[in-house]
């Protein structure tokens, strides 16, 4: 089976370009499944309820998230409805929505998909290598085929953790840095990984936003208002081919697309 993870949506300008761009991956990558981050779909920081449904209707079946999912409290009951949004799992107890969640395509294939975020430069969390071990546990009682989406800033915490778990999932997808990474593989005991997916807007821009206030701010050293960009728009994403018997990895591609 084939899944396609999508990098950071940031803004109108990355909905865009998957509106533009997604179905005809779907249709020529054989897509079974199509998850994405979307934590910075709205405006380029948080998601709304109204946008997590427009990303639905365009072809994405599960999002995932990170650290920005609080910047709206809208979300916060929608976190708790949509078993199709997913905030870290190693966040405290108590807190809206879920951390992990087991989704079935239209060939009737479960698939489980995971969602932590990092500690290092980033907040002070519960482990994410012993939050991945429960919920590995948990999820592999009903499904081998495990997708992880690792929220993080540091690059050796994502390989760290994607060796940690080599073998026990199927992917290790790295997440919020924005620029997509060229170690994309198949680790030794069957789990593809890559360090960033990258992120799916703009691409004449700093991480998705406007180069022209990104500048000031590290010119200045002032509070800056960022803007999500709108030129050049590209969709960054993974295709993970995996054997559904085992749940172990075949292969990884990388994917690039100019949106404009």
């Amino acid at each position: 089976m084939n899944i396609l993870f999508i990098g950071d949506i940031i803004g109108r300008t990355g909905r865009r370009a998957v509106e533009s761009r997604l179905h005809t991956l779907v249709d020529s990558r054989r897509v079974d499944l199509v998850v994405a981050n979307g934590e910075n779909a709205a405006a380029g920081f948080g998601l709304t309820a109204n946008i997590a449904a427009e990303l639905y209707d365009l072809g994405i079946d599960v999002l995932t998230s990170g650290n920005h999912i609080w910047d709206k409290r809208e979300i916060y009951d929608y976190l708790d409805r949509e078993s199709r949004l997913l905030r870290p799992a190693n966040y405290p107890p108590g807190l809206p929505g879920r951390g992990c969640g087991v989704y079935t395509t239209a060939a009737g294939l479960e698939v489980g998909v995971l969602n932590l975020e990092g500690r290092v430069f980033m907040n002070n969390l519960d482990c994410p290598f012993r939050c991945a071990d429960r919920e590995i546990e948990s999820l592999r009682r009903q499904t081998p085929i495990i997708l992880v989406d690792f929220h993080a800033e540091a690059t050796s915490e994502k390989a760290a953790l994607g060796h940690y778990l080599d073998g026990r999932v199927s992917a290790v997808v790295g997440t919020h840095t924005h620029v997509q990474t060229a170690d994309e593989g198949v680790l030794s005991k069957g789990t593809a990984y890559i360090s960033d997916v990258g992120l799916t807007g703009s691409r004449d821009a700093v991480i998705g936003m406007r180069k022209e206030e990104a500048i000031d701010r590290f010119l200045t050293q002032l509070p800056v208002r960022f803007e999500v960009a709108k030129k050049d728009p590209i969709l960054c994403a993974v295709l993970i081919s995996v054997d559904e018997t085992n749940g172990k990895a075949l292969e990884m591609h990388r994917i690039m697309e100019d949106c404009g």
